[in-house]
């Protein structure tokens, strides 16, 4: 189980959002995506402002997220994402993730979602199979 959100550094923040380093790094430089500073003192964003500015850019079509015309798409295996929401009821929970420039929603039990520890700047996998979307914990290093 997740006990504390991480701070994701630049380059997890760009896997993360489908985008370049720079990218991220101007998003940063203008104020449009809050940085702190680690242990080491390298620039990083916190988990929960990554998860809301996921959300953000995903609802706004982002051209820098590299949406473009696809003629076709097998999506299938596993996509590393940020968690963005959390929504849990007395037995189910909806939770979804940003991948990249995708957005992944996956139903699955309360129990499970909170076993995981899942919410909003948790690092998770969605891995898809069919319609189902396993959500999985990577590790980190």
């Amino acid at each position: 189980m997740v006990t504390t959100v991480p701070n994701f550094r630049i380059s997890e923040a760009a896997a993360l959002l489908g985008v370049s380093d720079d990218t991220v790094r101007r998003w940063a430089d203008s104020g449009r995506l809050p940085t702190v500073r680690d242990d080491a003192g390298r620039q990083a964003i916190e988990a929960t402002e990554l998860a809301r500015f996921a959300s953000e850019v995903s609802s706004s079509n982002e051209p820098a997220l590299g949406r473009a015309p696809i003629a076709g798409e097998s999506a299938r295996n596993r996509f590393p994402g940020i968690v963005t929401r959390v929504l849990r009821d007395g037995v189910m929970a909806q939770v979804e993730l940003q991948c990249g420039p995708y957005r992944v929603v996956s139903l699955m039990s309360r129990e499970a979602a909170d076993e995981l520890g899942l919410e909003p700047g948790v690092l998770a996998v969605g891995a898809v199979k069919a319609t189902n979307v396993v959500v999985e914990l990577p590790v980190r290093r």
